[in-house]
């Protein structure tokens, strides 16, 4: 069975070749200068090795009024969050169409880019539509007025591959193709997560993974708002219920290094188009995908899928309902599946959790396993002592 085709139909590579690294680096050295932040530089990542597809830079004004308002590249393709560059307005007026640029991160030139556009994007527009709100309490919203009122688009080239905590796991779209293809997986689904994995979760994904070949669970690593549990500390958490809990060849993990916009329905959708690249045939979509506060009813991140085509999105989206441990049902269930009460299930809010493990307190092992729960303790109590409780 031929694997999935990326979106778009081709599986985009920006990334310079070493030769031509060199050649890049001597041409721009008197080339104008942006300075790019972590989140950019996590962008600039996902396009250039494909996690993006089909973007090859940066969004241009027609690209971008046409997700902002339709979901849509001006080409057809879905695409649901504009994925753009703010420049000053000093540099504005200094850069030209057709110029070319070194984006910097820290001060070294970490990619190149062609301008091919330059525009003032209507920002309170873009807050309604791509976050539902234009509530700066809300960190996607803050995020986008916080930025220059100025974007540039145009096709990128990335020198320098963005460093990460975890190399073992940082494999880019054509690397799990290859490790999917390797151990004979047609269908594969995957699991975007920001959080720890929880019992609620791991019902999910083995419910999912009794339908399909294998299960690529591939956590977001890149900037996600304070209180969050760090990615360091998550990790080690997914590996250890990983080695204890999961079937080794039906599984593999990997990271994600993108920044969480906490977009909910939107970035729900984006989540599956990104995984769809990766080589995923299947994609989990849970309550409250990538929602934060009450901005989304709980479950509009899986509502918002109707409105498209299979064809238009190419990847089988997998609906659950809210899962928990029944003290009735002596396991695992869901409100299809359970007929008992409220006070028969154990329900923690990830923010509940989170306040229990800065306390000191120990979550019930029907919520957590106990080995996860062990990682997440450990992780705080480092935290504290270091002044920087997560």
């Amino acid at each position: 069975m031929a694997q999935i085709p990326p979106h778009g139909g081709q599986l985009v590579n920006r990334i310079a070749t070493a030769s031509n690294k060199e050649k890049l680096l001597r041409e721009s050295v008197d080339w104008k200068k942006i300075e790019i932040d972590l989140w950019t530089y996590a962008d600039l990542e996902c396009m250039a090795v494909g996690a993006f597809s089909p973007l090859r830079g940066f969004l241009n004004k027609s690209d971008y009024d046409s997700v902002v308002n339709d979901m849509r590249l001006s080409s057809g393709e879905v695409w649901t969050i504009p994925i753009t560059l703010g420049v000053a307005e000093d540099l504005k007026h200094r850069v030209q169409l057709g110029e070319k640029v070194c984006l910097c991160y820290k001060g070294k030139t970490v990619a190149v880019m062609d301008i091919t556009d330059c525009y003032r994007p209507d920002k309170q527009r873009e807050a309604k539509c791509v976050y539902g709100t234009t509530d700066h309490h809300h960190p996607g919203v803050k995020r986008l007025f916080s930025q220059p009122d100025t974007y540039i688009g145009g096709p990128i080239t990335l020198i320098e591959r963005m460093p990460t905590l975890f190399p073992d796991y940082n494999l880019t779209p054509h690397e799990t193709r290859v490790l999917f293809r390797t151990r004979g997986w047609d269908r594969v689904v995957g699991f975007q997560t920001r959080n720890p994995i929880h019992r609620a979760h791991e019902y999910i994904q083995k419910t999912a993974l009794e339908t399909v070949d294998g299960l690529f669970i591939q956590p977001l690593v890149g900037e996600t708002k304070p209180g969050d549990i760090p990615a360091t500390v998550r990790m080690k958490s997914y590996q250890v219920l990983l080695h204890h809990y999961y079937p080794s060849d039906r599984t593999a993990l990997g990271v994600y290094p993108a920044a969480m916009r906490y977009a909910g329905p939107r970035e729900a959708v984006l989540h599956a188009l990104v995984r769809k690249n990766y080589g995923c045939t299947h994609f989990i979509v849970g309550r409250d995908h990538a929602g934060v506060g009450d901005y989304y009813g709980t479950y509009d991140s899986q509502h918002i899928f109707r409105q498209f085509e299979d064809h238009d999105l190419g990847i089988q989206p997998m609906f659950f309902e809210h899962s928990f441990y029944c003290t009735k049902c002596a396991g695992m269930a869901s409100l299809k599946t359970c007929p008992h009460r409220d006070e028969d299930r154990v329900i923690l809010s990830g923010t509940k959790v989170r306040e229990m493990l800065k306390s000191g307190k120990t979550p019930p092992t029907e919520f957590s396993r106990r080995e996860v729960i062990e990682v997440l303790m450990e992780g705080y109590r480092q935290e504290k002592g270091s002044g920087t409780c997560c």
